[in-house]
């Protein structure tokens, strides 16, 4: 198919095309500079220029309280599930929040460090929903509770953020990252991958509080997985994602000159809703997700059929509806709705399905 495709990712996803043609324009000649950002030095004044225009506008889209170091590394969510232990987990006890499978991942990690105790857990339920939030046994000893707010395989997200009494909350934002405002002061440390919401992959983003950043780390812990290397640094400390940095920057552009965070949740809930009422009156597609817990960004959704399920996934891919099949460890189908897909790409999808449902219903 020629020309660009409709791409349903959970991740690398779609970028938004004005960022796209202005990256392809400034290649050659990023800013005046007489050179591509990814030739530049990390130490210049032009990408130090980049990298802290792309912090200010991050700030200022998201709220973020002076209090809070805004750091872009490297290495992905899966780096963090090591690294928020390494450094937070000072007493070698920590209670984790299971909703999904990241979140049984960081949890797995953490156990290397020290005691997890999972405190809340929807695995019994196949992860089809939030586990009960209220009043949760938050450990005295924990160092701090985890969550991974938004599962990107699951396709749930907590909407509530609980109690837990006193302990800093780490969460694990990647899926929703950008897609709405939250209030960061209600969080001890956050951290996304960028090739979500944000930019391309490569790139990690961590929003932690002053008083997380200390020297008393674990034992051993090396100084790249140490938040105060970074944090001192600016981010600087190595050689940083330049490129994906840069392209971040674009995108915190893109989200202020269409009105910020909470113009992009209205983007966003259209675009959900349009698909979840498909899912509810279709008699081929359902959900997979209990309605109060289900993600505007990630929409898993089966036939009940896995032949009919590879059916639909070849298909769609021939009709430039891409990226569609489910996590191999779910199944059937799942149609990501980033901030860079557009109000048309879902409904090109819907009427795509409802002609799969006439064919094969």
């Amino acid at each position: 198919m020629e020309g660009r495709v409709y791409n349903f990712s959970a991740g690398p996803a779609m970028l938004p095309e004005p960022v796209l043609k202005q990256a392809a324009a400034e290649m050659l000649n990023c800013g005046g500079s007489g050179m591509s950002v990814m030739e530049m030095s990390h130490r210049s004044k032009d990408f130090e220029a980049i990298l802290d225009s792309a912090e200010a506008d991050l700030r200022e889209l998201m709220g973020i309280p002076q209090n809070y170091h805004v750091l872009f590394l490297q290495g992905g969510g899966c780096t963090q599930f090591a690294m928020v232990p390494m450094n937070l987990m000072r007493n070698r006890t920590a209670d984790y929040i299971v909703s999904g499978q990241w979140s049984k991942k960081a949890s797995a990690e953490a156990r290397l460090f020290g005691q997890v105790n999972i405190i809340a857990s929807s695995e019994g339920e196949n992860f089809s929903r939030v586990p009960d939030l209220s009043n949760l046994p938050v450990s005295p000893d924990a160092d701090y509770v985890y969550l991974c707010q938004n599962e990107t395989i699951h396709g749930t997200t907590i909407r509530q953020i609980p109690d837990t009494k006193g302990k800093p909350l780490a969460a694990d934002i990647s899926s929703m990252f950008l897609s709405e405002p939250l209030d960061v002061s209600r969080y001890g440390l956050l951290f996304a991958g960028a090739q979500k919401n944000a930019g391309p992959a490569g790139v990690t983003v961590v929003i932690i509080r002053d008083d997380l950043v200390r020297e008393d780390v674990l034992p051993g812990t090396p100084t790249m997985m140490r938040y105060k290397t970074h944090a001192d640094t600016h981010s600087l400390y190595n050689t940083p994602p330049c490129w994906g940095i840069y392209i971040c920057g674009l995108v915190f552009k893109w989200l202020k000159e269409l009105g910020g965070l909470t113009a992009m949740r209205e983007r966003n809930e259209k675009k959900a809703a349009l698909l979840y009422q498909f899912l509810d009156r279709s008699g081929l597609f359902h959900g997979t997700v209990r309605k109060q817990d289900r993600s505007l960004m990630n929409v898993p959704f089966l036939t009940g059929d896995k032949a009919l399920d590879d059916k639909f996934v070849a298909e769609s891919e021939a009709a430039g509806l891409r990226n569609l099949k489910g996590h191999r460890s779910v199944g059937g189908m799942r149609a990501s709705l980033y901030n860079a897909v557009p109000y048309e790409a879902v409904e090109k999808l819907l009427a795509f399905m409802e002609k799969f449902e006439k064919e094969n219903g």
